[in-house]
C-alpha cells in the first residue's frame, strides 16, 4: 500500500504560527470549530494542547497490549457502551481553552472621559465577559510559567537530574497535526464506523453523513486531534488538505510555512506487518518495527507487489523520488513522535540540534569539531532523555544516532565550504560517505518546492454541474450537521432529504442523539427487523 506521509525538521522552526493561522482560516474558521486548531505549534516543554495530551494514563488514547493481543485503551465493546453517554475520558472545553474575542465596538462607542477605553475579552462560545486563563499555546516562550511547565507530562518521566532552571534552559517548536496513523485508534473505536483511512493515500478522514456525534474518536485518539463541532454535532479532524494532494499540491501548512521545515512524499508499506509491528512486546522496539514495515520501491519484487495491489506507476516514480523516504529509511534522521501509543504515526520529526554549536564555543571549544560535537551530544541542554520521551519510547540511542548524523554533516560541510581537505573519518564514524552526507545536506538545506514536495497526482471525479463550490458544506444550515428545526427540542433532525421515512435516501433511518431530550425512544433509534417492524 501506499501512504502520504510528512517530515518536519524542528531545527528549523521558528514558532512563528504561521501554519496554525492559514490552517485554520482555510478548515476551522466556522462556528462550532472556535476552539480546534487542526495544526498547531506546541513550545516544549509545556504541557501540549489540549493540555497534558500526552497523559495516557488519564485519557487512555491509543492502543495497549492485553495477552499479547492490540485493544483499544479505551476498553472492548462493552466498555465503550457503557460510557457512550457519559465519558470521563473526554477532554473538557477547558483542558483545550474558552475561545474568546474582543469587544471591538467598546473602543468606538464608549464616552468621552479621562481613563483610556480598552477591548475585554468576550467568550465566543456564550458571548459573556470571559477571562483569558488558557490559549492553544500557553506556553508559548514560557508564557504558562514554572507552576504549568512542571505539569508536562514528558517532563514526570524525567529523573531527577533534570534541572528547570529557566536562564539555561532551551525551548524548542513541536508543530502537530493529525498523524494519519497506519494503525489508527480513532478509526477502530467509532461505533458507527464514520472515520476511515483512505485506501489510495492513507488519508484519515470523517464521513460527515455517518458521524452520530458520539465523540469516541476524541478519546481514542492519543494525539487528540480529532474534535467535535458543536454546531453540527459531528466529529471533525486534519484532512491532510485532501483536495489539494489530489491535485498534487502540499498541505497549507506546508505551503505556507517560513521555515521550510516540511517535506512531503510517498511510502510504500507492508499492511500485512504493521499489525504485527505495533504489537511487538517492548514499547522501544516500536521504531524500529515500523521501519520494517516500510519497503523499498527500487526492489523489483516490491515493484511487481505494488502494480499487482493497484498502485499507480506514478505513485511508484513518487516513492522512489520521495524525501520523506530518505529522511526516514535512508539517512535515519526522522523519527516518529510517541511510538508507544502503537498507532503507527506517519508524521515523523527531525530531532533539533541547533544549541550544541553555541553551547561548546561558550565554553571555549570549537563548536564544529567533530570529536566535541560527538562527544557533546548527550550533554545537550534538551536531554536526550527527554527526546526520546517524545520519538523513541524512551529509547535514547536512535535519538543520538540522528543528532551524530546532523552534527557529521554539519562538520563535513563547514570543512568543504572553508576548502579544507575532506575528513572520510566523519562520516565513517556515522556509518555513512561523505556523498550521502553532501546529499542530505542539500536536502535538509538547499531542497527547492519539487523536492521537498513530492506528491502524485490522483484521480478525482468532476463536480456535479448543480453542486454550489462557493463554500464549505459545513457552513450551511441544513448541510452534513443535524440540527433541530421547529419548535421541538427533543426532535431528531437530519440533513434535508435524509429523514428517516425518505425512502431510499443513503442514510434513511439515521437518527442523531445531540438533540434528543432524553424524554422517551424516538424512531429510528434502533434498526428495524423484518416483519416485526421497530424493536
Amino acid at each position: 500500500m501506499a501512504q502520504v506521509a510528512m517530515v518536519m525538521n524542528l531545527d528549523k522552526c521558528i514558532g512563528c504560527h504561521t501554519c496554525s493561522v492559514t490552517c485554520k482560516q482555510t478548515w476551522t474558521n466556522r462556528t462550532g470549530t472556535e476552539y480546534a486548531w487542526f495544526n498547531n505549534v506546541e513550545t516544549r516543554p509545556g504541557q501540549g494542547y489540549p493540555r497534558g495530551y500526552e497523559d495516557q494514563e488519564k485519557w487512555q488514547g491509543g492502543w495497549r497490549l492485553k495477552r499479547g493481543r492490540l485493544v483499544p485503551r479505551t476498553g472492548g465493546r462493552a466498555r465503550r457502551l457503557a460510557r457512550l453517554f457519559a465519558n470521563p475520558e473526554l477532554p473538557t472545553l477547558d483542558d483545550y481553552y474558552q475561545p474568546w474575542t474582543y469587544d471591538y465596538e467598546n473602543l468606538t462607542s464608549a464616552p468621552l472621559g479621562d481613563d483610556l477605553p480598552t477591548a475585554p475579552p468576550r467568550s465566543l462560545v456564550d458571548g459573556g465577559p470571559t477571562d483569558i486563563t488558557w490559549g492553544p499555546n500557553w506556553d508559548d516562550d514560557l508564557g504558562g510559567g514554572p507552576e504549568h511547565l512542571a505539569d508536562d507530562p514528558v517532563l514526570r518521566k524525567m529523573n531527577d537530574t533534570v534541572r528547570l532552571e529557566y536562564e539555561q534552559a532551551f525551548m524548542f517548536y513541536l508543530p502537530r497535526i493529525c498523524e494519519h496513523c497506519l494503525n489508527p485508534s480513532c478509526v477502530a473505536v467509532c461505533p458507527s464506523g464514520a472515520l476511515y483511512k483512505r485506501i489510495e493515500d492513507g488519508i484519515v478522514l470523517v464521513d460527515q453523513d455517518r458521524c452520530r456525534g458520539w465523540r469516541m474518536c476524541v478519546s481514542g485518539c492519543p494525539y487528540k486531534k480529532v474534535y467535535f463541532n458543536h454546531h453540527t454535532g459531528k466529529a471533525e479532524k486534519c484532512t491532510f488538505c485532501y483536495p489539494r494532494i489530489e491535485a498534487g499540491e502540499p498541505t497549507v501548512c506546508s505551503e505556507t510555512c517560513v521555515g521550510r521545515l516540511r517535506y512531503l512524499g510517498v511510502m510504500l508499506y507492508d499492511p500485512e506487518k504493521a499489525g504485527a509491528a505495533a504489537a511487538v512486546t517492548d514499547e522501544q522496539d516500536l521504531y524500529e518495527a515500523q521501519l520494517g514495515c516500510f519497503l523499498d520501491p527500487e526492489d523489483p519484487a516490491v515493484v511487481r507487489a505494488a502494480e499487482e495491489s493497484g498502485i499507480a506507476h506514478d505513485w511508484i516514480e513518487a516513492a522512489r523520488r520521495s524525501p520523506v523516504r530518505d529522511l526516514i529509511s535512508r539517512y535515519k534522521v526522522a523519527l516518529p513522535l510517541h511510538p508507544e501509543y502503537r498507532t503507527l504515526p506517519m508524521v515523523w520529526y527531525i530531532p533539533p540540534l541547533s544549541p550544541i554549536v553555541d553551547a561548546l564555543t561558550t565554553t571555549g571549544h570549537d563548536g564544529e569539531d567533530p570529536a566535541a560535537l560527538f562527544g557533546a551530544i548527550d550533554s545537550l541542554r534538551i536531554p536526550l532523555g527527554y527526546l526520546a520521551e517524545l520519538f523513541t519510547a524512551g529509547d535514547t540511542a536512535p535519538v543520538e544516532a540522528a543528532l551524530c548524523r546532523l552534527a557529521a554533516m554539519r562538520a563535513h560541510m563547514r570543512r568543504s565550504n572553508l576548502g579544507e581537505e575532506p575528513d572520510p573519518g566523519i562520516a565513517r564514524a556515522v556509518g555513512m560517505d561523505e556523498r550521502t552526507l553532501t546529499a542530505m545536506y542539500r536536502l535538509l538545506a538547499l531542497a527547492k518546492y519539487d523536492e521537498r514536495y513530492v506528491i502524485p497526482t490522483s484521480y478525482t471525479a468532476p463536480a456535479p454541474g448543480d453542486v454550489d463550490l462557493g463554500g464549505c458544506s459545513l457552513d450551511a444550515e441544513g448541510g452534513p450537521g443535524m440540527m433541530p428545526a421547529g419548535d421541538d427540542p427533543g426532535s431528531f433532525h437530519a440533513p434535508p432529504g435524509t429523514e428517516p421515512t425518505a425512502a431510499g435516501s443513503a442514510t434513511a433511518g439515521r437518527v442523531n442523539l445531540l438533540n434528543w431530550n432524553g424524554k422517551g425512544r424516538p424512531g429510528g433509534l434502533f434498526p428495524k427487523r423484518a416483519g416485526r417492524g421497530e424493536r
